[in-house]
């Protein structure tokens, strides 16, 4: 893991920003199309794919596998045929959760899969029951030995303990829909999914599968249905096309609020991102809004002219828990107080303490509430004190506290952001930001 730092000097307040962005693939989609490239029976090639951390170490967790892969510029191709090894490499897992997705195509291909407990963003308990309690439900064995997990389907001639296999999920799970819809592709029965989550990376996924000869039903709704293949693998008619990332629009579009007179955001999906547009919005913030843009223009005024509100993060279509670091410190700024709530992981403001220590007022209640007193100023640390990402998310909200804050600051732990955000110091540059990365000392 590289040591390397962002130096950023601040704009006190000042909307210098001004420009044009565009938007790359979806990280959380293509991470998952890679996975699921394991289904099929020859090359799979891969478009709009990003530069980030997270695809390098899933390429590298692909290739340990024995995988062939190839990277160009946004691109990728993957062979499959040369796999030898269904174990998922514990080094690389520790780092990236979303490596345990690769087991439902090992599963569906191999009929076996061990891995590790997944690593990744620590922003508090993530567990893969939902994940365990499918792959026992569609018959197959799961033990655990020292945080190690094996999964094996019992062999009678199906990949499913019965023709038809009803999965009733306890709570909505992005990974866990994704994972265990791709285990089904391939069997010789018909799985349905219950209570499923419903974001446009699994769309986008699904879709291209259906279009290389996978049967899935109902993707994007509470209920999905796979109709197996009885073995037959995959055909690799169509190259899989990331969506734009949602997250990645989202996060610009919050930065652009508060330090840019004017910007845009090209080459996204606005619908993928109704409700952080819609809060931005009845916060004043000047939006105008195209199918595949979204611009901010005339933001003149002073942040506290911004009004605040509460917010609570949510399963899609509601607002995203990936939202909720850059919201908070968009609401340090505005006038008014606000409630921010975290449904989806108890752990994820751990940032606040960076913020507080730069003069944010805000008070954490427990693990899963925040109360913002706004606006504020965010003052230059004393000597020697410096900032951390925590996490993909923490990481660019703290990089916004700095833009917006008034002095020097050092963000520390910029690995994290690099595995969300390619060449995040390059793209703000060409906006007009002051920063630049260096070794960490």
């Amino acid at each position: 893991m590289k040591k390397e730092s962002f130096i950023i000097e601040g704009l006190a307040g000042k909307k210098a920003l001004k420009g044009k962005i565009k938007i790359n693939g979806a990280k959380n989609a293509a991470l998952k199309a890679m996975a699921a490239a394991v289904l099929f029976d020859g090359l799979v090639e891969l478009h709009n794919i990003p530069n980030t951390e997270d695809i390098d170490t899933m390429t590298k967790i692909l290739m340990k596998l024995g995988a062939k892969v190839e990277r160009p510029d946004h691109s990728l191709s993957i062979d499959p045929s040369t796999i030898t090894s269904t174990t998922i490499d514990s080094k690389l897992a520790g780092v990236m959760r979303a490596s345990v997705v690769l087991t439902g195509p090992l599963l569906a291909r191999f009929g076996k899969a061990s891995f590790p407990t997944p690593g990744g963003c620590v922003i508090g308990a993530r567990p893969i029951d939902q994940f365990v309690k499918g792959y026992k439900e569609m018959g197959a064995n799961v033990s655990e030995d020292d945080h190690n997990y094996t999964i094996e389907m019992m062999r009678d001639g199906n990949n499913n303990r019965s023709p038809i296999t009803n999965i009733q999920f306890d709570k909505k799970t992005v990974g866990g829909t994704e994972t265990l819809m791709m285990a089904a592709v391939l069997g010789n029965g018909t799985v349905t999914l219950n209570n499923c989550a419903q974001e446009p990376e699994i769309v986008n996924v699904a879709e291209w599968l259906n279009e290389c000869g996978a049967l899935i039903k109902g993707v994007g709704t509470e209920k999905i249905i796979i109709k197996g293949t009885c073995g037959k693998l995959l055909s690799p008619k169509v190259p899989y096309v990331a969506i734009p990332d949602r997250i990645e629009a989202g996060s610009y579009l919050i930065l652009g609020a508060l330090c840019a007179s004017g910007l845009t955001i090209e080459d996204c999906r606005a619908d993928h991102l109704g409700s952080l547009v819609d809060l931005l919005k009845k916060s004043g913030v000047p939006i105008e809004v195209s199918p595949n843009s979204i611009s901010i223009k005339g933001n003149t005024e002073s942040n506290s002219a911004f009004r605040s509100f509460d917010v609570s993060t949510k399963e899609y279509p509601g607002f995203a828990t990936d939202f909720q670091p850059q919201i908070v410190t968009y609401l340090t700024q505005v006038s008014g107080n606000s409630i921010v709530n975290e449904n989806i992981y108890e752990g994820r403001f751990k940032y606040v303490d960076d913020l507080q220590r730069m003069g944010a007022k805000i008070e954490l209640s427990g693990s899963n509430r925040v109360s913002i007193h706004g606006p504020c100023t965010l003052d230059q640390l004393p000597v020697g004190e410096d900032l951390c990402a925590h996490d993909i998310r923490a990481g660019f909200a703290i990089v916004m506290a700095a833009l917006v804050g008034k002095g020097s600051f050092t963000v520390n732990n910029t690995y994290f952001i690099d595995r969300g955000y390619e060449k995040l110091e390059e793209r703000l540059c060409a906006l007009g930001v002051n920063i630049r990365r260096v070794q960490s000392k």
